[in-house]
């Protein structure tokens, strides 16, 4: 019973916060660009990709009422009373405990050198990084990686399934579901036998994660469909991980008018 409690508490804080922030910094991107999402939305349309989504929208209403008034004033009275470096540490340490399943995912995906590379981050980060709180890989020029199993999956031709998105956990796909599903498995805290500290630990991360986004609420909110804009931003930052930083051209992307997509680089922070 501990385990599966550990099981949704992963679900819910660590995929869909991650997720969320992720979203959050591409819809951020576009919005410096003044993209309008209704285009895509219609190529989105003619390829079923959203079945669901007169529930998907409701679950998305749901969600923005729950944040509104729940988690944002949360998180903003949790970046009033914590300083940024301490804030910095956390992320970092809760980064750094996820890396066995990054690592994990490297050897799946048969990256090979850059799960040598990441074991490497794991380890300095760990040991001279103060269990992770200092971000001393980074320092040294290793970057930050970010692999997961709906990655994997993708790799493997796996194709993303009907967009979802769940209250409180976030945007997904059926894909990225079952991805989620077995990296909460491997992660550590899965493991981790004192259920006390352990959800202790996932109220900490869940706070932090959702102060980091609170500079990109902004650009969320004002956005003419949040919803679209939300699902937009999130499909396409799986396409750019999923082939690594070089998805191919088709029309979403003419769409979008991306002419530089190293500029999503910035999102690999996450």
């Amino acid at each position: 019973m501990s385990r599966i409690r550990l099981l949704l508490t992963v679900l819910v804080m660590l995929p869909g916060l991650a997720a969320c922030a992720s979203t959050g910094q591409a819809a951020a991107t576009a919005e410096s660009r003044a993209v309008d999402a209704e285009p895509a939305a219609e190529v989105r349309r003619e390829r079923n990709v959203d079945p669901f989504e007169p529930i998907n929208r409701f679950n998305f209403a749901i969600h923005r009422i729950g944040d509104r008034f729940v988690l944002r004033p949360v998180a903003r009275a949790y970046q009033t009373v914590t300083p940024a470096p301490v804030r910095r540490g956390i992320g970092n340490f809760f980064s750094n405990l996820a890396m066995p399943i990054v690592i994990v995912n490297d050897v799946l995906q048969g990256k090979f050198d850059a799960a040598v590379d990441d074991t490497g981050r794991f380890l300095v980060n760990s040991t001279i990084g103060l269990l992770g709180f200092i971000d001393v890989a980074s320092q040294a020029g290793l970057d930050r990686p970010n692999e997961d199993f709906g990655q994997t999956l993708g790799s493997y031709g796996v194709t993303p399934g009907p967009y979802v998105f769940i209250p409180f956990i976030g945007p997904t796909t059926f894909r990225d579901g079952i991805g989620t599903v077995v990296d909460a498995v491997m992660h550590p805290l899965f493991w981790y036998g004192n259920s006390s500290r352990r959800d202790k630990l996932a109220i900490v991360f869940a706070m932090n994660e959702r102060a980091a986004l609170l500079s990109v609420d902004g650009n969320i909110d004002s956005a003419a469909d949040p919803y679209l804009f939300i699902r937009e931003a999130y499909l396409q930052r799986r396409e750019f991980l999923i082939h690594d930083g070089e998805p191919p051209v088709d029309d979403f992307y003419d769409l979008y008018e991306f002419d530089d997509l190293d500029d999503l680089d910035e999102l690999d922070d996450l």
